[in-house]
């Protein structure tokens, strides 16, 4: 079945775990990476590696052996909970092993969680997916990142009350860099408000200013900028290098306050 991309939001957050497996193609390998991720993270849970619920394979390595998918799909787990088996790069080459799995998956098998890069609408694995009553098929574009995306990426690092300016400031952020090297300034910016639980600039306003992480407009764009000298003009330059013109000359700039959360730092071990 095909998922829209409204709807493919939602399922990225809630997969369903009864569902045969899921096909997410794109041109671009580092947006169809991130919901990869968020699609397995949802599914089974930060400790799917440890409990060897999670299986990876290359889709050039069921070339020469077929089988081998069927068996990690049908493998029974050391541990309790969902399992997935995700395959990596595919196209119609691999096709014929991916799609004979969907055929055999019963109940209570591992999903089957399939990428790959462009693939037309005449490609034997997308019409398999799009064909099959339990598993869908989900392209991704170029598209601007959404509203909702951009707060899960800020709820993920328990980035919390952001002001309508700066959310402003956060989207034109997104837009010009793309949800990929966005997903990795948050956690910058995560890491450096961590346990900062400082009120807003509106909230203290005759006190003197704190080494908080704002985020700054410039002249030459948005960027990560004042206080902390990691996040200086050097960013501002590789986040906008052909426009970025001048130093220090903040439009306006706003505090954001991030709620004390764990580390950002603590991976899901999902992300490879």
């Amino acid at each position: 079945m095909k998922l829209s991309p409204r709807d493919a939001e939602g399922y990225f957050a809630r997969p369903d775990p009864d569902k045969t497996g899921i096909l997410i193609y794109g041109g671009d390998a580092m947006r169809v990476a991130l919901k990869r991720q968020q699609v397995l993270a949802a599914l089974l849970g930060p400790a799917a590696e440890e409990e060897m619920r999670l299986t990876r394979m290359s889709a050039g390595g069921l070339r020469k052996d077929p089988a081998q998918l069927l068996d990690a799909v049908k493998a029974v787990g050391f541990f309790p909970g969902i399992r997935a088996v995700f395959v990596e790069d595919a196209n119609d080459q691999a096709a014929p092993a991916i799609l004979a799995a969907l055929d055999e998956w019963q109940p209570g098998d591992a999903q089957i969680v399939v990428t790959g890069g462009q693939l037309k609408a005449t490609s034997k694995l997308r019409k398999g997916f799009e064909g099959h009553r339990n598993a869908y098929a989900v392209g991704i574009y170029d598209d601007p990142p959404s509203r909702a995306e951009i707060e899960r990426i800020l709820g993920q690092a328990s980035i919390r009350d952001v002001p309508a300016d700066s959310m402003s400031a956060l989207t034109d952020v997104a837009n010009d860099i793309g949800p990929g090297d966005f997903s990795r300034m948050i956690e910058k910016l995560a890491l450096y408000k961590h346990g900062d639980s400082s009120p807003r600039r509106s909230q203290r306003r005759n006190r003197p200013a704190d080494p908080s992480v704002a985020i700054t407009r410039h002249q030459c764009g948005y960027t990560l900028h004042r206080c902390h000298p990691a996040l200086s003009h050097a960013l501002c330059l590789r986040l906008a290098p052909r426009r970025c013109l001048t130093r220090n000359r903040a439009i306006t700039s706003t505090a954001i306050r991030q709620t004390p959360g764990p580390s950002v730092a603590a991976g899901t071990g999902l992300g490879r």
